[in-house]
């Protein structure tokens, strides 16, 4: 019985690598100090899934941005705009293409926008959209897999560990996207396989004996062209790389309504995810009972949460197996890349020990699957003592009276009084906004400032006062300078929040965070999703005091801004011993009551931020209706207590939304913002077949990129809006938050953007 691991986490036990790319990027270190610490982050990672005694080791699972643009690079899928720079091509071993395909290229009289960015499949990890042409020529362009080859080489000793990692073919033709309407993207498959088989042999040439091939398209609803492409591109593997062991990785759901595919597939193992559905296990044997040779790699640890593994139940599951088609056809694994978690929990120390005692991190998930192979082998003591902990109870876990308040939700507790038509005239009355009201997403940039700030203010050298009086002072400055750009609806910046998850979590009982619980989310981008540990509850005004300070400043409006059940919920880590619904109506309730108290003071616009809606979808369309029917509930429970001149407003970014507009409608948040820039307005394509009733923002402008975008580029957005949307419905805005941003580009970006809504005001007026 093998044991594998499918990734590890790549941005370092204190987000070096974070650090050392934003300081690239600054121009503070060249590219020779960035090798070095992706290379030192490698180096630990191998040693210490060594140490674990895994007897296969992920890699190329390393990247210094987004592994699907790594697989781009070493396809050579890089769009002529990029290959054009002559400052950037083919110098420090690409890594500035790279960076330009991920961040765009603004400089030396060069203005050339970042790519498309979404989500990866239904996690919070934002990967980079490759982009094909209809005769798009592919290449061995990056020698990345084949430089880290040798690096693991030294560290590892025996070559019969290493495990190189490939997005599978058919799956990264399916996350990319066609620059022309012409062809199929999936038509490519002739000209890419032959590049793989290239790729693969190579990796066999050096003494490869495992490649792990990521096909996670098997657990989607695959149409019968993907099926088709499928067949053909495993065919063609199977016949010219038959000297080396393959193992076709799928992950986040099950595989039962695509396990045909594999009938005249000659791989050597399949690995499947019995986090994500645990009821393929029986058809998988059946099928696999027919087959003489395949291994079966079983994902059993949750690579996407942070509590222990119940090991009962994984050896039910191995011992089913064994029994089924012997132990030499078993394989145990994470279900998916260990990515999505933090990467140690020796790290956590102010995490009560009862709950710290049930949780594990990556590096303990790796040891979890050297426990499983003791019990199956006679250990009874560690299955004993796993029991003990995962059944002991505490009185931080449970509350019965907020338990209660989820069962008693009624019909009218997720109404608004009114339907929209009749909110909106109320409301446009008591604003007396113009045409194109412009406002932002809701946070400014973060700075060294307001993080030494903050930083201060834990470590208890600065008091509660002095904290609070600085913080005021950032939103003073924030509210002036919105008013000089001359925005319609201003927001008070959230200089005083690290994370819209965290900042609530802090602030709501039964939900934790930790000190070094790091994940990434796109590029250097980190987030600590809180634990939810317990019973949710509100405990008291969360936002109250600063949004009323903000709106005391200025005679304009101040949104307040909250973050939303959905999110919260699906950007945290989630506690497994109850229904998620439950969880998500005790956090909308916490929510729900934060708006009463905003609108009690005051505050007239209230913008509960649900950018997870689309991400938390099951990946299988049947398993929609009951998503849509608990998630839904809880956004309106949070957001229909309001009177109707006080407007909700929500945002949702870097997803696709074409597909689930009508459940996006049954929201019913008076104003909705969204991602449309990267994408070209791509997103306007819905409403040619779906007529949005409410008013929406479609982001103008891509704040995930350094780029400044100009007044005419985002004209020319908001009149592609204006013709698929009512001219009185459009509100101009960015795709998201600030906060990443410098605030040269922000303030230069945003004056930008107020001067082209002025101009839509008087060009595409219906008077004009």
């Amino acid at each position: 019985m093998l044991k594998h691991n499918l990734g590890y986490p790549r941005i370092g036990i204190r987000r070096e690598l974070k650090k050392v790319c934003e300081a690239y990027w600054s121009n503070k270190i060249d590219s020779n100090a960035l090798f070095e610490v992706g290379k030192k982050i490698r180096e630990e990672n191998w040693k210490t899934q060594d140490k674990a005694d895994l007897d296969l080791i992920p890699c190329n699972d390393f990247s210094f941005y987004d592994h699907v643009l790594d697989m781009s690079l070493l396809l050579g899928v890089v769009s002529e705009p990029y290959l054009s720079i002559p400052v950037i091509h083919n110098h420090n071993n690409n890594i500035d293409l790279y960076f330009s395909m991920a961040r765009g290229f603004q400089k030396n009289g060069w203005d050339i926008k970042a790519m498309e960015m979404t989500k990866w499949f239904n996690t919070n990890y934002h990967y980079i959209v490759p982009e094909f042409d209809k005769n798009q020529k592919f290449s061995i362009f990056s020698n990345k897999i084949f430089d880290e080859l040798e690096e693991s080489k030294n560290i590892l000793k025996s070559i019969k560990k290493i495990k190189p990692v490939l997005i599978g073919p058919v799956s990264y033709l399916f996350l990319g996207k066609e620059k022309e309407k012409s062809f199929h993207k999936m038509d490519l498959i002739e000209n890419i396989i032959p590049i793989y088989i290239k790729i693969i042999n190579k990796l066999k040439d050096k003494g490869i004996n495992w490649i792990q091939l990521d096909e996670p398209i098997l657990v989607l609803d695959m149409s019968e062209k993907e099926k088709k492409v499928f067949k053909y591109a495993y065919g063609e593997i199977s016949k010219f790389c038959s000297k080396i062991n393959i193992l076709l990785t799928s992950y986040f759901d099950g595989i039962s309504e695509n396990i045909s595919l594999l009938q005249d597939v000659s791989v050597q193992a399949l690995h499947i995810d019995l986090v994500e559905n645990s009821n393929q296990l029986e058809q998988v044997l059946s099928f696999f009972s027919k087959e003489s040779k395949m291994i079966l790699s079983l994902g059993l640890i949750d690579g996407r949460n942070i509590w222990k593994n119940n090991y009962a139940n994984s050896i039910q599951k191995i011992k089913r197996t064994i029994e089924s088609i012997g132990e030499d056809r078993v394989m145990i694994a994470p279900n998916c890349s260990l990515l999505h978690v933090p990467i140690d929990i020796e790290y956590e120390n102010s995490i009560h020990i009862d709950i710290k005692n049930k949780m594990s991190f990556a590096k303990q998930k790796i040891y979890e699957l050297n426990d499983l192979e003791k019990i199956v082998k006679g250990n009874k003591s560690i299955l004993l003592s796993n029991s003990y902990i995962l059944k002991k109870s505490s009185s931080i876990f449970h509350d019965k009276k907020i338990k209660e308040r989820t069962t008693k939700i009624t019909e009218q507790d997720i109404q608004r009084k009114n339907p929209f038509h009749i909110r909106q005239k109320k409301q446009k009355k008591k604003f007396h906004l113009p045409l194109f009201p412009t406002t932002t997403i809701g946070s400014f940039p973060q700075t060294k400032e307001i993080r030494s700030l903050r930083n201060k203010f834990r470590k208890k050298e600065l008091s509660q006062e002095k904290y609070d009086e600085k913080i005021k002072n950032f939103i003073i400055y924030v509210i002036k300078e919105q008013e000089k750009i001359d925005l319609d609806v201003l927001v008070h910046g959230e200089f005083e929040r690290t994370d819209m998850v965290e900042y609530f979590s802090d602030k709501l009982k039964g939900i934790l965070s930790t000190d070094n619980g790091w994940v990434q989310s796109y590029g250097s981008r980190c987030v600590k999703p809180p634990v939810i540990y317990g019973d949710i509850d509100r405990v008291g005004d969360m936002t109250v005091e600063w949004i009323c300070f903000a709106q005391s400043k200025t005679k304009k409006l101040i949104k307040g801004m909250l973050t939303g059940p959905v999110t919260i919920l699906q950007w945290s880590f989630v506690r497994d011993d109850q229904p998620i619904s439950l969880t998500a109506y005790q956090i909308a309730w916490a929510i729900r009551e934060e708006v009463l108290s905003l609108e009690k003071s005051g505050i007239q616009m209230i913008q509960i931020d649900e950018p997870a809606l689309r991400e938390g979808l099951p990946l299988k369309k049947k398993n929609w209706k009951s998503y849509f029917d608990w998630s839904i509930k809880a956004f309106r429970l949070s957001s229909s207590v309001v009177k109707d001149e006080t407007q909700i407003h929500t945002h949702m970014c870097y997803s696709e939304f074409n597909d689930i507009f009508k459940h996006i409608a049954d929201l019913d948040a008076d104003v909705i913002t969204m991602e449309t820039s990267r994408s070209k307005m791509e997103l306007l394509k819905a409403f040619s077949v779906f007529s949005y009733p409410n008013e929406i923002g479609p982001g103008v402008y891509d704040i995930h990129s350094p780029r400044i975008p100009t007044v005419e580029e985002i004209f020319d957005l908001i009149e592609k809006a204006s013709k698929k949307l009512p001219i009185k419905n459009i509100w101009i805005n960015p795709d998201c938050g600030l906060k990443t941003r410098k605030w040269k580009e922000v303030l230069i970006s945003l004056k930008n953007m107020t001067k082209a809504a002025k101009m839509a005001r008087i060009k595409l007026s219906p008077h004009s």
